[in-house]
């Protein structure tokens, strides 16, 4: 079950393009963005693909943001590690 009020409260690379994250209530996620970004037909999206822009990542409000929000994530697929359905990534694919 996914808290109420949820916040990233720390962010660690751990790998290219794997970031793991720390939750107000002790929830620790290493999520593992290339096959979002790889999959994703959109050109901005894509770029993230880019190790550089990937790593200007930061917290802000509790979210994981880049740019001026040109990239984010639903707090809530953070935490359950489900950045897309399987359904989607095949489709995408």
């Amino acid at each position: 079950m996914i808290p109420a009020t949820l916040n990233i409260t720390a962010v660690v690379e751990v790998g290219e393009y794997t970031l793991r994250l720390s939750f107000d209530d002790g929830t620790v996620q290493t999520v593992d963005f290339k096959p979002f970004l790889s999959l994703s037909r959109h050109p901005d999206i894509r770029a993230y693909l880019d190790p550089v822009r990937f790593a200007a990542y930061r917290i802000e409000y509790g979210e994981l943001v880049w740019g001026d929000y040109d990239l984010c994530f639903p707090i809530a697929d953070l935490y359950q590690n489900k950045l897309a359905s399987d359904l989607a990534l095949e489709k995408a694919a």
